[in-house]
Formats: C-alpha cells, structure tokens, sequence
C-alpha cells in the first residue's frame, strides 16, 4: 500500500476575512496556522505535501511557507486556476471565483496516485485529527465500496463569536458511518446554545452542541480523483446555465452522491479537539491566543521546526 499523501488547499481567497489568511502570521514567531497541520501531519507519518494553490500567490506563498517545508518534508505544487476545466468547456466571461473544493482536489489528479488526506489552509485541527485519518488511510483499501473517511467535530467547539459561520452538520448511523451532511450556511453561537436560521434571523432552530460537523477535513482512496473527474462536466452543463459567476464544485456534494448511490462509505472518527479558525478579522486575536495556550501546554515548541531540519 502507498503511503497516503497530504494534500491543503491554499487557493482560497478569503473574501469575508479581508486579505491572504493563508499565509497571514498567527503567532509571535511568525508561524501561520498551516505550519501546525504539517508540524502534527508529519507526527503522524505523512511524508509528503501537495499544496493547492493559485499562481498568482506562487511567490508570497513559497516565500511564506513552501520554501520552509521543504526542508521538513516532500513537497509539490498544483494550480487551481479557472481554465482547468474540461475541453469544450469556456470560462464564463467575469467570472473570478474559483470552482470550489471539489475542483481543487481535481487538479491533484495528475500527481497522487494513492491514498491521500484533504484539508483547508487555514483551520487548526488539532493533532489527533491526523493520527485518525493516517491510521485509517494506511489500514483500510476499497473492497465492494470506495472507503472514505472523515474526522467529525463537535458543533459548538468549532463557532466563532465574532458572527455566523457555515457548517455541515452530519447524520451518523450507529456505526458512526456517514449517512448525511446537511450544509447550513448561517450557524451562530445563542445564548441557549447553537442555532441556524434560513430566513435571515427571523426564526432560529437549535442544534446540539456536540452535534458533528464535517470541517473539510477527509481520507481518501484515489478513487475519488476519477469520480470528481467524470462528474465536474455534469456540474458545468448545470451551472454554467444557472450560474455561471459563482457556482461551485464542492467535495462534500459528491461524497453526498457517492454515499447516495452506495458506491462509498465514509466513516467518521470523532475528535473532542477544538478546532479554531480565522473566519473574520476579529477571530485572529482569539486563535493566536489558543495557539499561545498550546504552546504554553506543551502542545508545540515555541518554534516548530528548531532542530528538526534534515
């Protein structure tokens, strides 16, 4: 068996945050909050890295971070720009935003030919979420199904108190197996608890607080490189005619249809971790003080990588 790869995507263009927060210094030494994924990734046993990035970002992120990875762990680049697309196919005329996540693990077809972990650039995860998923990804192959997974999150270890958030909120059969995700896009933290509206704050429903949430943090088989393959011109025959400026191709929605015709499976691990995250401006403050906290706990030497250059 291969030995499963990790793959983050950095093309993101952090719209609500106001800037680059993929390579924005989250720490008095100027580490960013991808450096502590690849720190506990590489704890756990990955040896390699592929970053997904943009080539407009190529030299501020190498400068940023991929330079200094190098020196820790194998490293490749892919590009998720908007031409990547099927022949037949044209980029709408304004349109800026990119394809979305489904697209952006699409173009890691050409250079993963094994197992390998997804994840965002800019989300802390916490170290157990990589053990899960490596310990899975090297003790699990597809059989009858695609065997996927997923590290879960407890709902209210993942809300900001700085404005609402999206979440996909997960329905686990007993086997803790993915049934569901249910994307709700305007969750906030209530006095009563956790709760999201659908009609811009007229009514608000609770949900639990240690309901599970997916934070795009999955294992995969590179089975799913051909699905998303064979699917993304089905998503642009839709959108392209819909919506052609904004529409995305989102991972989470084809597990969703893969889990739906039981072609795959996707087993959740739970983590108790608190996940933090710069959603807003306003939330830096908060995650660079947790981050602190970590260290001050012994979580992570003060500098990750003093001493550990190969």
């Amino acid at each position: 068996m291969k030995k499963p790869v990790l793959v983050i995507m950095a093309a993101g263009m952090g719209s609500r945050y106001g800037g680059l927060k993929q390579i924005d210094p989250i720490d008095d030494e100027g580490h960013i909050m991808m450096e502590f994924s690849i720190y506990d990734a590489i704890k756990a046993g990955f040896e390699k890295v592929v970053f997904i990035i943009k080539h407009e970002i190529e030299e501020d992120f190498k400068a940023a971070i991929g330079d200094k990875m190098a020196e820790h762990i194998e490293v490749e680049y892919v590009y998720q720009e908007l031409d990547k697309i099927p022949a037949g196919y044209t980029v709408p005329e304004g349109r800026v935003k990119p394809w979305g996540t489904g697209h952006a693990v699409l173009c890691c077809k050409d250079v993963i030919d094994g197992p390998f972990a997804v994840l965002n650039a800019d989300d802390y995860y916490g170290s157990t979420a990589f053990k899960l998923i490596y310990d899975y990804l090297t003790s699990t192959q597809d059989d009858d199904k695609y065997r996927y997974t997923m590290v879960g999150y407890e709902l209210d270890k993942t809300l900001t108190e700085n404005g609402h958030v999206a979440r996909g909120v997960c329905e686990l059969d007993e086997e803790n197996f993915l049934v569901n995700i249910v994307e709700r896009t305007r969750i906030e933290r209530k006095e009563d608890g956790p709760a999201y509206t659908e009609d811009d704050g007229k009514t608000w429903t609770s949900l639990p607080k240690d309901g599970v949430v997916s934070m795009n943090i999955w294992g995969f088989s590179n089975s799913i490189l051909q699905e998303l393959e064979e699917r993304f011109s089905e998503f642009l025959d839709k959108s392209l005619k819909e919506d052609p400026l904004t529409s995305e191709y989102f991972l989470p929605s084809v597990i969703h249809d893969l889990l739906k015709e039981d072609k795959a499976s996707a087993y959740v691990s739970k983590t108790s971790d608190q996940w933090h995250g710069v959603t807003y401006q306003e939330d830096k403050e908060t995650v660079a003080q947790a981050i602190n906290k970590l260290k001050a706990d012994g979580k992570y030497p003060n500098k990750l990588w003093e001493g550990k250059s190969e």
